[in-house]
């Protein structure tokens, strides 16, 4: 049988209320824009890449040998195919760098 305690429900509860207000508060602010200034639209274009280094640089430079070498791999298949292509060739990588040459083990 599946139970949650009161304090995880509320949790969940609250995340998601957060969640949902910082998204609709986002865009309720850009809406309110007839024309998003020039600054404005070179800090939203900045994002992604700012969400792609926080999520890939701690785990390159905190990992081991396999992580560096499926991070490697990846960057140089993403440079030719799409999505799926480069998680398989990253998962890939990493197993053959850990199981094939015991490296990161």
């Amino acid at each position: 049988m599946f139970s949650v305690d009161n304090h995880t429900l509320l949790l969940i509860v609250m995340a998601g209320i957060a969640t949902y207000f910082t998204r609709i508060g986002g865009y309720l602010l850009i809406s309110g824009f007839k024309r998003i200034p020039p600054r404005v639209e070179s800090a939203l274009n900045a994002v992604p890449a700012a969400v792609l280094t926080t999520l890939v640089a701690p785990p390159f430079f905190n990992g081991g040998w396999d992580i560096k070498i499926a991070m490697i791999t990846a960057l140089i298949v993403g440079l030719r195919f799409p999505g799926l292509t480069i998680l398989a060739a990253g998962w890939a990588a990493v197993m053959a760098a850990r199981h094939g040459f015991g490296i990161g083990l």
